[in-house]
């Protein structure tokens, strides 16, 4: 049972961060609004080079100025338009979050607003990214989004996941794609689609990744109780625990991800998806292999985009460069 306060001093902590001079510290959840005041307290005292923040967005409003101004990045659990939202979180949660987003922006954040979308069948995914990304209420730096599936045990739970995966989303993916690139042409800009960003400019690169969400190896996360562990969502899982902030090895122990991912034929492209789900397996084969169906199929849009994108770059309309992102500040970047 892991405290439900932080069961060590802050100075432990500052002590541990001194020893990295690139440190970066994202407040992640549960929901970590609930805990403002330690959240500026930390803030007030911890020396990192940049903090970030993952929320749902219902409190943000709540942090001061003075702190939410600090954050590098923050990301906003955003489903996309207000029906679906609401239906995913709870009636009236979208206004509310809007009207956060507003009062941030009023109050001088200048940092990345990144959305955040859970993505499930209810989702159409080419019409919500387009909605985020250009509407009447709010238009976010960047959106990304990932699949609600291969985490829980919930399989047989979901009888509409397979048509709905195959007919509809790795369509519908395969249009916001070229839509991007299209986007590309018309304004001379890259649109922050980050799971388009970040494999798109490996491809032109030639760059091979590992797990792209940076867990086991370029993030890691504290407990309350002070252990280090590779992935917030492995809390408990005791035989993967790094040591501990007052503890930690010279050098943390690389996690890499299990299972079928060692033997995948597209592993340096994916980075194997999911840490956790790696490693745990909680659905059964035939739904893991519907959900890497949905990683060849991101794949497969960007391949198909490779030359497109290629033509541009040489004719000048866009630049490597407007491919270029913060990386491991939370999007796992392979939905």
């Amino acid at each position: 049972m892991l405290p439900s306060q932080l069961s060590f001093g802050l100075e432990r902590l500052c002590k541990f961060l001194a020893k990295d001079s690139e440190a970066s510290l994202t407040f992640y959840g549960g929901e970590p609004l609930l805990k403002i005041p330690l959240i500026e307290e930390i803030m007030q005292n911890a020396p990192c080079k940049k903090f970030m923040l993952q929320t749902n967005g219902l409190l943000l409003g709540k942090l001061r100025p003075e702190f939410a101004n600090r954050l590098s990045t923050i990301l906003v659990s955003i489903d996309g338009d207000e029906r679906l939202t609401d239906k995913n979180r709870g009636k009236g949660d979208f206004r509310k979050v809007i009207a956060n987003l507003k009062l941030l922006k009023k109050n001088g954040f200048s940092g990345e607003l990144i959305a955040r979308m859970t993505v499930t069948e209810d989702t159409d995914i080419l019409k919500q990214v387009k909605f985020l990304l250009k509407n009447g209420f709010f238009s976010f730096d960047a959106v990304h989004w990932q699949l609600d599936a291969n985490f829980w045990n919930d399989f047989k739970a979901r009888p509409k996941f397979r048509k709905w995966l195959l007919q509809d989303y790795n369509p519908k993916l395969r249009k916001l794609a070229n839509y991007w690139v299209s986007e590309m042409q018309k304004k001379e800009k890259v649109l922050k689609l980050l799971p388009f960003v970040e494999t798109m400019q490996d491809l032109l690169l030639e760059r091979k990744s590992a797990l792209r969400c940076g867990s086991g190896f370029a993030n890691f996360t504290i407990q309350y109780d002070g252990r280090i562990i590779p992935c917030p969502v492995m809390v408990g899982m005791k035989e993967y625990y790094l040591g501990s902030i007052s503890s930690v090895p010279e050098r943390l122990r690389r996690i890499a991800p299990e299972g079928e991912c060692k033997e995948c034929k597209i592993i340096d492209f994916c980075g194997g998806r999911c840490l956790y789900s790696s490693i745990v397996q909680p659905w059964p084969v035939e739904g893991r292999k519907l959900v890497c169906k949905s990683v060849e199929n991101l794949r497969e849009a960007m391949m198909e985009q490779l030359p497109r994108v290629k033509r541009l770059l040489k004719k000048g309309k866009i630049m490597l460069k407007d491919f270029e992102h913060a990386k491991y500040q939370g999007p796992e970047i392979i939905p």
